[in-house]
């Protein structure tokens, strides 16, 4: 059964719960679009930082973006953000080499969102770093290559936030990334919405749910 955690001290202390003598672990935070789950797993992040005995690191799913010429070439350049603009496959590979825990240092991909394209080699994962904290929409999905993904995380956590506010968020993003108010609202309440109708739908395989008290405490990310 999905819990329910209303504090954030209280999810601080159970990610850092995770992590074991030997064995490195890897937290997945999964939402909606404009849910917050960027800004809590940097909240947890910075958190563990200054408390934990240990060295985290923050990776984002954002990273495994397909480029625009990519996504052209299959015609899915409209629907960016769907699961089938992701590298599903190459997430899943990165989470397989974060928790063999082989390799002094691996490197992830991350996502310029001015540019709106992914970044190679932009985060660097030293060995040392105990906990790993990924977040994107479609950690619980259960097609494609995302199970697979799913596979290499110790826990899963969904972020829940009041709708009227995610949409406020998710317009304001677009915004400031530089689209007009009225593409911004059409994206959101377009292909945005379509992608947080299927992620909500996974919202009872998570470990565990965050609801707003926590996830509504700063605007953006997520």
């Amino acid at each position: 059964m999905t819990e329910a955690c209303a504090s954030f001290e209280e999810l601080a202390e159970r990610a850092a719960a995770l992590v074991r003598p030997g064995r490195r672990a890897l937290l997945g935070i999964a939402g909606s679009p404009g849910a917050g789950k960027t800004t809590l797993a940097e909240r947890l992040a910075a958190r563990l930082r200054e408390v934990a005995p240990f060295r985290v690191a923050h990776v984002p799913m954002d990273g495994f973006h397909l480029a625009d010429a990519e996504l052209d070439r299959l015609g899915r350049r409209d629907r960016k953000g769907a699961p089938d603009t992701f590298d599903a496959a190459g997430y899943a590979a990165l989470l397989r080499r974060l928790r063999e825990d082989e390799e002094e240092l691996v490197y992830a991909p991350g996502f310029e969102r001015v540019l709106e394209q992914p970044l190679a080699g932009a985060i660097a994962v030293p060995r040392d770093a105990r906990l790993i904290v990924t977040e994107g929409n479609y950690l619980l999905l259960g097609e494609d290559a995302w199970p697979r993904a799913r596979a290499q995380l110790d826990e899963v956590w969904f972020c829940e936030l009041d709708e009227t506010e995610r949409v406020r968020r998710l317009v304001a993003r677009h915004e400031e990334f530089g689209k007009d108010h009225g593409t911004a609202v059409a994206w959101v309440l377009g292909t945005d919405q379509r992608n947080a109708d299927l992620v909500a739908a996974t919202r009872d395989r998570a470990d565990l749910v965050v609801g707003p008290a926590v996830v509504g405490q700063r605007a953006g990310g997520g």
